[in-house]
């Protein structure tokens, strides 16, 4: 097999971590996975009652994460030859892709990104990261996280808290729209 992002370097077996079998390449750091090693790891890592609503999008995640810098290079798929497919990982001060194959769903990650993947809860996650039940969920994140940042911009974040923690009340009532029509009200004269 050979790497993706240096065609000539031929890929070394080895774990991406315990259990889990990967085949990395020595002179980018990236790390392929086939896809039956990361079906025969995941189930072992994941937990079967996690819905997509449930993971954690990381537009929060405000680490010092570099992405490689072959992370905007295509690749081919070491096991088939397909080109890999991207998915965007958003973070708060940068973004990465990971790729996968979609003929033998293999993925690839560059040097750094599994890790972080791991740190961020969503290694044992990965097929859900192409689908588009997350890519709809992270761009509903990804809308809130911005309009509660302006919020908090325009108010100070004493208000907005309490406003957003009024906002979260009045949704779990059963009449809260009598209060929110009550507040509507208020600003009308």
């Amino acid at each position: 097999m050979l790497c993706p992002k240096h065609p000539q370097e031929a890929l070394l077996t080895g774990q991406l971590e315990a259990g889990l079998t990967s085949h990395s390449c020595p002179t980018c750091h990236g790390s392929w996975v086939a896809a039956d090693d990361y079906q025969t790891w995941q189930p072992t890592h994941a937990d079967p009652s996690i819905r997509v609503s449930n993971l954690t999008v990381p537009i929060n995640h405000s680490g010092d994460f570099q992405p490689s810098r072959y992370d905007n290079r295509a690749g081919l798929c070491p096991n088939c030859g397909f080109y890999l497919v991207r998915g965007r990982i958003n973070l708060q001060k940068t973004a990465f892709f990971i790729e996968r194959c979609p003929g033998c769903k293999g993925t690839w990650y560059d040097d750094g990104e599994w890790a972080l993947l791991d740190k961020l809860g969503l290694s044992a996650y990965i097929p859900v990261l192409f689908t588009d039940e997350w890519h709809s969920y992270v761009r509903s994140a990804e809308a809130e996280f911005r309009e509660r940042t302006a919020t908090a911009e325009k108010l100070g974040t004493d208000i907005a808290e309490k406003l957003f923690e009024l906002a979260k009340l009045l949704e779990q009532h059963p009449n809260g729209d009598f209060g929110v029509a009550y507040l509507m009200r208020r600003f009308e004269k």
